[in-house]
């Protein structure tokens, strides 16, 4: 036989028809129900003036508050927010109290609670959300395995002008590549040192920088026009995590001594400053011992890599079952007559789309992984962006 079980509500619907009945006194029917005789009275008279539905649980949130604002308080600041829609509370504040000097104005954070409730207070755009795949895994075995690049901290010479110092070193040998002076971090200044760099020394396998400008930027898999041209040469970018130089950590200390033997202090003009960087990178290469190298300098470690950089750019390449779409002008692509935006970096390129389940496609620019295709949804999901909100 199962268990018979009762709610509150039952009980006071019983409670109610034995006391119709009057078959127990009043004390006796509440000491049945265990309750006292005010909680009995009560149901009675609840029940007596709105039926059998006011035996339900009512809300016992107080009618008012006596640290409530006033609603002529209330009305003032709303009024002068009208009035002013572009002030903050403080202002407003300001201005009520400068008109009625005597009333008890409630705080700043109230005053902001108020505007929120009555719809004076805009919504804030949502910013798109940009993934990152995580602290860097790959290993250094070989010289060109993995460069490290980075603009060192900008100073100004003594002309006023700022120089930003754009380093890149081999991680295997530590080996300086290359130490350009450059009046900003621009992709159209930079680009030069890395084609000197490539075509002098090769190609490595990998790039590690920081999520700076211009090695990364806020769009799928941080891909900016520097990076994917980089991956159009067969080198795959990789990236610290942000506000983690130590993931870098070979380079940044090159930094420290960069900054100590050329910056301190810095020379007269750009041109004479290149002069100290050229002579620091003949020092730091082929006479300066490293402690990490056995005492050994970066250039007895160093050779330059087989792969040679093409005259001009090869097409991307992918598997037969991938499926291919050209990004138009505006960085979109046609998917069954519709448009998908992709990114305005991949601009003039094919990426290849994955089907890895019904409708779930992933979608790459060469061997980089942008990001998933939901048909359903119609949308690219950043590659990382799971990842990121899981931590």
């Amino acid at each position: 036989m199962p268990w018979s079980q009762t709610s509150p509500m039952d009980q006071k619907t019983q409670f109610i028809a034995d006391y119709l009945r009057r078959s127990l006194s009043f004390v006796e029917l509440c000491e049945m129900y265990g309750i006292s005789r005010k909680t009995g009275y009560k149901w009675v008279s609840r029940y007596l003036t709105n039926g059998p539905a006011a035996l339900e649980d009512q809300s016992r949130r107080p009618r008012s508050s006596p640290t409530q604002t006033p609603e002529y308080i209330v009305a003032a600041l709303i009024e002068a927010r009208q009035r002013h829609p572009s002030w903050g509370a403080k202002k407003i504040l300001t201005l009520v109290h400068k008109k009625h000097p005597w009333w008890p104005l409630p705080h700043r954070s109230t005053v902001c609670d108020i505007f929120k409730r009555r719809g004076l207070v805009p919504k804030k755009r949502n910013r798109r959300r940009i993934g990152h795949p995580g602290k860097p895994t790959s290993l250094t075995t070989a010289p060109n395995n993995l460069w490290a690049a980075d603009f060192k901290g900008e100073f100004k010479t003594r002309d006023g002008l700022y120089c930003y110092p754009l380093t890149i070193t081999d991680g295997y040998s530590r080996f300086l590549l290359a130490c350009q002076g450059l009046h900003s971090t621009a992709v159209d200044h930079a680009k030069p040192v890395f084609t000197r760099v490539f075509k002098q020394f090769g190609l490595p396998q990998r790039i590690r920088t920081d999520n700076g400008v211009p090695f990364a930027t806020n769009t799928l898999a941080r891909l900016s026009r520097l990076s994917a041209w980089w991956v159009r040469l067969g080198v795959i970018p990789e990236l610290i995590e942000p506000g983690k130089p130590q993931q870098n950590g070979r380079h940044e200390r090159m930094h420290k001594t960069l900054k100590a033997e050329a910056t301190r202090p810095p020379a007269a003009t750009l041109r004479a400053q290149q002069r100290k960087f050229n002579t620091f990178r003949d020092e730091f290469n082929y006479e300066r011992p490293h402690e990490a190298l056995d005492q050994q300098t970066p250039a007895s470690q160093y050779q330059p890599s087989t792969r040679e950089m093409p005259n001009r750019l090869p097409p991307l390449e992918y598997p037969n079952r991938f499926e291919l779409r050209y990004v138009s002008a505006n960085g979109g692509i046609r998917w069954r007559s519709d448009w998908v935006n992709v990114s305005i970096v991949c601009a003039g390129e094919y990426v290849g789309l994955e089907e890895i389940d019904d409708g779930v496609w992933n979608v790459y620019f060469g061997p980089l992984k942008l990001g998933r295709f939901l048909e359903r949804y119609m949308r690219i999901e950043d590659a990382y962006g799971r990842l990121n909100r899981r931590r």
